[in-house]
Parts: C-alpha cells; structure tokens; sequence
C-alpha cells in the first residue's frame, strides 16, 4: 500500500513523460516516510479527451490510495509530498490536483502469487 494512480493529459507525455511522472510520484510517496518501497504502487493513465473548466489545459491528477488508518496529519503530509514533487517538474499552464483516498481495511483483498 499505496496505490499511486496518475491521470494525466496525453499532449503533457512530449513534455513530461509518463515515466518520469510515475518515478516522480513513487519517490515523493517513499520521501514522505510512510511507506516502505516495495509496498509503493504507481501507474499512469493518459486521456486523450477531456476538459479542464472552460478550456482543454493539461493536467496531472494523483490519486493516492491508502488503507484506513492514517492520521489526517499523515494524509496531508503525504499530500503536500506529492504536490511539492508535481510542482518541481516546472510544468506552466497545468492544473496539479492530488488526492488522499482511504479504503476500508475490513473490504479489502489482495492476491498475489
């Protein structure tokens, strides 16, 4: 745990590519303390069709999703760790969004062999 899962604007991938944005987000989720690597699970989604208010801006949006137990102190750490690293990239004309996610411990499962 966590799951790191990036939504981001396809144009975005010949400025920033996808795999930097994953190695970005994964080191900004192990810098923050709370996970030991192996347990860190990123990936990336490009969309081709969206809109960001009025216009079609690029973006990047985070989702991190941690089982419950977390304190909020902790979630926001992990928050502002993530959105440090996103806005170290230097990207202009972007919309950075990152969101802290609890899943219920008791609901669920993993497999894996």
């Amino acid at each position: 745990m966590p799951h790191c899962i990036i939504h981001y604007a396809r144009p975005l991938a010949s400025r920033v590519p996808p795999e930097q944005l994953v190695q970005t987000v994964y080191a900004s989720a192990l810098a923050s303390g709370l996970f030991q690597g192996q347990d860190i699970k990123t990936r990336a989604l490009a969309f081709e069709d969206y809109q960001t208010g009025e216009q079609q801006q690029d973006f990047i949006h985070v989702e991190v999703r941690l089982l419950s137990g977390r304190t909020l102190e902790q979630r926001t750490a992990l928050s502002r760790h993530v959105m440090d690293a996103l806005l170290a990239l230097g990207q202009q004309d972007i919309s950075l969004t990152v969101q802290i996610s609890e899943m219920e411990r008791n609901s669920y499962s993993k497999h894996v062999s």
